[in-house]
């Protein structure tokens, strides 16, 4: 009887240890899952969620910064940059390679088709209203609103945001504001707008942004008036590098150079232009007969009413240096047929070349505005920081693919987009987890957006089911035992009886 008491009392304690090790390790996977991603956790407790900084990021834009810009004049800054970080050579940025479009393609990771902002310059039929970086335009919200920010997001999340000059975030986009932002004025001194951002991210705690966008207007102004090729550029470009050390300076100097990541990129690169490679409209085809919507090198013509036909006739075949579009004929690798803004023909000048109405107007030595794929077109790309490997140069990317390694970094879902975090995710020290966005927004939804993948741990399912089946075999040899136990006593057989028994057992 005290054996099987001993036994039982044995075959409890298993059971009662079976039963809890599966919750502890339930509670043990998700505390890490908390702690790994950033979700919520004890209030302060030692490996909370709250004891891991939030990641910061910083994203500057030097307008107009061409990629091999870095090849002519000694670049120091930028050469530590690279040797800290990473350095794309190809950044194919979206079409049209404007000011505009290619900024706000940088934080919507959308082709201007779907964010809609098209152009510098445009109209639209709906609103029946002209857009222009030149005018107040700019600050009506609806032309932004088909594509949403990274500052909205990240500001929905529970982040906080800062901005300096940056296109767009001077506007109530989906009624929202930066949580900092500076008014764009193109008289602030670069290093004011420095001041002010480092100012922000290091605030205390409860008040530092983690997302910040820098924009600068060189070396853009200055290619367009001196051109890409002139010498008088390297001043230029080896002033861009002495404001990148600023920057750098003032960041180890409030001691965020180490916690912050840092991308240096731009938002297309400059061609030179010359004089005899003018393309006049005017000898083609009456101005009387259509509106000039966005300027050169490619132009957007609304036909007059009834005149779309004899207008595309008229400059279809006109100039062999001049690619003429009707809508739904541009190519579809443009991304820039599938908007409402897009006007009913486009003309593209090639390389090079210029397209005006006559030659009253000025002229400028450089220019963008070209095929995305020409290399004239691309961008620099640097950055470096916790998020980033160490001295590693990638061969090429999409300039859209910025957005989700953006999102990547600041630990937000981000929304439907053009860009693939598979494309850029060797740029990271650490391969992207299985469930990278601790933040979700309100936009999500329960299905992750295209190229992003989701985080389900098994190990706590198994578990739990390990510890049912050890509860079942426990509790069956319990119960085996103790049966056993008060069966009567059966007098003992032979192995000559019981084996024959055994075999025939075996052959039912």
């Amino acid at each position: 009887m005290r054996s099987c008491l001993l036994s039982g009392a044995h075959c409890y304690l298993f059971c009662l240890w079976a039963l809890l090790v599966p919750p502890v390790c339930l509670q043990h996977a998700s505390h890490h899952r908390r702690k790994d991603h950033g979700g919520g956790g004890d209030d302060g407790g030692e490996g909370s969620g709250r004891d891991k900084p939030k990641p910061k990021l910083l994203l500057l834009s030097f307008d107009g910064f061409r990629w091999d810009y870095l090849n002519r004049v000694p670049t120091l800054n930028f050469d530590a940059l690279k040797q800290e970080g990473v350095k794309v050579e190809v950044v194919e940025n979206t079409y049209i390679t404007k000011t505009f479009p290619d900024h706000y393609s940088l934080v919507t990771g959308l082709h201007a088709e779907s964010h809609g902002i098209v152009a510098n310059e445009m109209f639209d039929p709906v609103l029946n209203r002209s857009f222009s970086m030149e005018t107040d335009s700019i600050y009506d919200p609806r032309w932004w609103e088909e594509g949403v920010p990274l500052w909205v997001t990240n500001q929905r999340a529970g982040g906080r945001s800062g901005a300096a000059m940056w296109p767009g975030s001077d506007v109530k986009i989906h009624g929202v504001y930066p949580t900092h932002y500076l008014p764009y004025n193109a008289s602030v001194p670069f290093e004011a707008r420095v001041e002010k951002l480092i100012q922000w991210f290091a605030a205390p705690d409860e008040e530092a942004v983690d997302f910040g966008v820098l924009y600068w207007e060189e070396p853009d102004e200055s290619g367009h008036n001196l051109g890409p090729e002139s010498s008088l550029m390297d001043v230029v470009i080896a002033d861009i590098d002495e404001k990148l050390g600023f920057l750098r300076n003032e960041l180890k100097k409030a001691g965020l150079y180490e916690r912050l990541n840092l991308i240096v990129t731009s938002d297309h690169g400059m061609t030179q232009l010359f004089p005899e490679k003018i393309i006049e409209l005017d000898q083609y085809v009456s101005r009387e007969l259509y509106t000039w919507v966005d300027k050169s090198p490619v132009v957007a013509l609304l036909p007059k009413e009834g005149r779309l036909e004899e207008v595309y006739s008229s400059l279809l075949d006109a100039n062999p240096h001049l690619n003429v579009y009707k809508k739904e004929d541009i190519p579809e690798y443009f991304h820039y047929r599938h908007n409402d803004r897009i006007m009913p023909i486009l003309l593209e000048a090639e390389e090079g070349w210029t397209i005006v109405q006559n030659r009253s107007g000025t002229f400028m030595l450089g220019n963008h505005g070209y095929n995305n794929t020409l290399p004239s077109m691309h961008p620099v790309f640097l950055a470096r920081g916790p998020a980033f490997r160490q001295d590693y140069v990638k061969h090429s990317m999409h300039s859209v693919d910025l957005y989700p390694l953006m999102c990547h970094i600041l630990a937000l879902r981000p929304l439907p987009n053009n860009g693939s975090l598979a494309n850029v995710q060797d740029l990271l020290s650490v391969g992207p987890s299985l469930a990278p966005f601790a933040r979700p927004t309100s936009a999500s939804t329960s299905n992750p957006p295209s190229g992003v993948t989701s985080s389900y741990s098994y190990a706590p399912a198994v578990g739990s089911l390990l510890g049912v089946l050890m509860v079942l075999g426990f509790l069956v040899v319990f119960v085996k035992r103790v049966t056993l136990k008060q069966l009567p006593a059966l007098p003992m057989q032979s192995r000559e009886m019981s084996q024959p028994l055994l075999q025939e057992d075996l052959h039912l």
